[in-house]
This record gives structure tokens, C-alpha cells and sequence, in this order.
């Protein structure tokens, strides 16, 4: 089986840390966002693994190489020379996705974390005789999405709202797709839509199911949502009786530490904390919904809260980090200074405090 991932563009919504990688390969829970996806689909038996994109590709590449080798599956980039959308992508890439075998292929957004249950979905998908599946997942709030209307019993899609003013479900795209290969013949390879263009005539065929997504969802494409996107993510590790979760009397609720990282004595750390390879975190911290990425290092007595620490800064002596932090790659944070909701572009040093949520440049 092949999958594709839409890649796309440059990761705006999650600067300044897609200013240092692109944005598939900024840690989630201690590894590229990426990795998780393309080890689930490894999972379930897929060999090859097409990368859309149309932003620095060799830098992708390079750095999935020696993934390439460790789990043992092809992966290939196809580069958009414009931007084609959701589904222009699957036209470009169809010398990639089609063989031989007519097997149905996976198409996701990269920026989906969930607990990928492409098992469960191949064997729908072949229940149900049609030519396309997708994911729904439930939210709470569907009127800033847009939703899919489907018949309960078989999941038969029926159509789509956007962002409807009246409520008609509370189902939405879940970012996750299983293609049989005559779809392809559908798509011009033209900036389009899968969820406006494709997927609405797949529908009015009765050719497109929709199955419900078991446990959580988050699309993590923003600070916001990176975090609690984590949450979601740890608390399923935990329903799982992960060995991942770090244990200790210093940790509160769910973390992850790397084994490689350093904590010291009568810090508190949780709940909802990843801490990553190489990390030093000095004496008194405190860390509470916030991740720690590679080689950084917390001063003793700080304060990290509801933040994303960037690769390789620094968080001085009781400097107190909270409310949506965001340090890029290589800041280093003075002593003593507060953060409220700063977001701070790499390689800068913060020597006074950021009293209300602004962009350091």
C-alpha cells in the first residue's frame, strides 16, 4: 500500500518555530509531527510514503533518510512548482500512488495527530464497496468547520455544510483518507479543493463513506492547539498504560522525558509536559502544559507554564514563562524575566520582561 501527506506550505500559523524546520518536522511529544504519522502507516503494512509539498524539500528529505532506513518504508517527495491545494497534490503525485495492484491508497494532512486507526479504516473501506472513505471526528463547537452530513447506519455521505449558522451534525473532516485509484481520474492537476471540489461529486455518486474517528483528535497547526493536542495525546499513552509516561515523585499527571534529559532535585513537572533528548532542567522548576524541546536548558526555581520552550534556549533563574510562550530556536531568556505570551523569533535574548502577548522580532 502507498499513502500520501500533504506536506503544503510554510507553516505560518506555527512560527517562530517553522522558521528553524519545516513544519512536519517540528517535535510533537518528542519527535517530528511527521514520524507519528508515517510510523502508523508503516504499521498497518504501507511501504511507500509520498511527501506533497512545495516548500524546502531537500530539507525534508534529508532529514527523513535516515528514518527511510530505520523503519524500513520508501518515502519520495513530489514538489509542487505552485500551490495545487487538497486535492491537486493527488494529480501530480499519481505516477507515484498507482500500480499494478488497484490497491486503495491513504491520503493525510500532516498536521493531524490522533491515534491513526488505519487498520479499522482498510477494513471499512472494503466493507463498504465505494470508492472513497474519510475520516469524521466529533466537535463540539461544528460551526467553525465544516461539516459532513451522513447516513448514521452505513456512513453513507450525504453532503457538506460550511461552517453552518443552524446545526445539521456535528461531524467534520478528520484529515485522514482512504482513495481507491480511479479518484485520481477525477482530479485535474489544477489548484483544488478535496473537501469542496472532489469529495461533493464523490458524495452525490453514493460512492463516499464517512467512519467515525475511536479516540482523540487534534489538527496541531497552531500554538493553541499544539498544546492541547499534547494533552490529548499523553491522556490516550496514559488510557494505553503506556511505559512512555515518565514515572517519579517530582511528576504530576502525564509526561513524557527523554531519557537522555536531566532533572533536578525538588522540581514539580506536569501535568501535560514533554521534555525532550539532551534537556537539563536545574533545580525548583516547575513545568506544567508545555513542551521542552531538544538541548534546552531551565534555569533553577523557573516557572514554565501553557508555553512551547523552542530547540537548544534557555529559561533563566526564576524567569516565570507562561500564557502561549513561544521561543523560537536559540533564545535565551534572562533571570528573573517574565514572559506573558511572547513569541520570540530565534537566536534572540530577552533581557526585559514581555508584560503582554507581542511578537519579538
Amino acid at each position: 500500500m502507498k499513502a500520501l501527506i500533504l506536506v503544503g506550505g510554510f507553516g505560518t500559523r506555527l512560527r517562530p518555530l517553522t522558521l528553524s524546520v519545516p513544519k512536519p518536522l517540528v517535535d510533537f511529544a518528542n519527535k517530528p509531527m511527521i514520524l507519528h504519522q508515517i510510523e502508523a502507516l508503516k504499521a498497518v503494512g504501507v511501504t511507500e510514503v509520498v511527501l506533497a509539498i512545495n516548500y524546502q524539500p531537500e530539507v525534508m528529505l534529508n532529514f527523513l533518510k535516515e528514518f527511510e532506513t530505520k523503519l524500513g518504508i520508501k518515502i519520495t517527495c513530489s514538489q509542487e512548482t505552485e500551490p495545487l491545494g487538497t486535492a491537486g497534490p493527488l494529480a501530480l503525485a499519481r505516477d507515484k500512488l498507482v500500480d499494478d495492484t488497484g490497491e486503495p491508497f491513504f491520503v493525510l494532512n500532516s498536521d493531524v495527530i490522533s491515534e491513526y486507526p488505519f487498520k479499522e479504516m482498510i477494513e471499512f473501506h472494503k466493507s463498504h464497496g465505494g470508492e472513497a472513505s474519510l475520516m469524521v471526528t466529533k466537535v463540539d463547537e461544528p460551526s467553525k468547520y465544516g461539516v459532513v452530513v451522513m447516513e448514521e447506519s452505513t456512513g453513507q455521505v450525504e453532503r457538506f455544510v460550511e461552517k453552518p449558522k443552524l446545526f445539521v451534525g456535528n461531524k467534520i473532516n478528520a484529515g485522514i483518507y482512504l482513495l481507491d485509484p480511479c479518484v485520481l481520474e477525477r482530479i485535474q492537476l489544477k489548484p483544488t479543493s478535496i473537501e469542496k471540489e472532489v469529495f461533493p461529486n464523490i458524495a452525490a455518486e453514493k460512492k463516499l463513506y464517512a467512519m467515525v474517528l475511536p479516540g482523540f483528535w487534534m489538527d496541531v497547526g497552531q500554538p493553541r492547539d499544539y498544546i492541547t493536542g499534547l494533552r490529548l495525546y499523553l491522556d490516550s499513552l496514559k488510557k494505553r498504560s503506556s511505559p512512555k509516561l515518565a514515572l517519579g515523585s517530582y511528576i504530576v499527571g502525564n509526561v513524557i522525558v527523554d531519557e537522555t534529559a536531566k532533572i533536578g532535585e525538588g522540581c514539580l513537572i506536569g501535568p501535560d509536559v514533554a521534555i525532550g533528548p539532551g534537556c537539563v532542567i536545574e533545580s525548583g522548576v516547575r513545568l506544567s502544559r508545555c513542551t521542552v524541546m531538544r538541548g534546552v536548558r531551565v534555569k533553577k526555581h523557573a516557572c514554565v507554564s501553557g508555553s512551547i520552550i523552542g530547540w537548544h534556549s534557555t529559561v533563566g533563574q526564576w524567569a516565570r514563562v507562561e500564557n502561549m510562550t513561544i521561543l523560537g530556536e536559540d533564545v535565551h531568556v534572562c533571570d528573573e524575566i517574565y514572559s506573558n505570551g511572547g513569541v520570540v523569533l530565534p537566536h534572540k535574548e530577552i533581557k526585559s520582561s514581555i508584560l503582554k502577548p507581542e511578537i519579538v522580532m
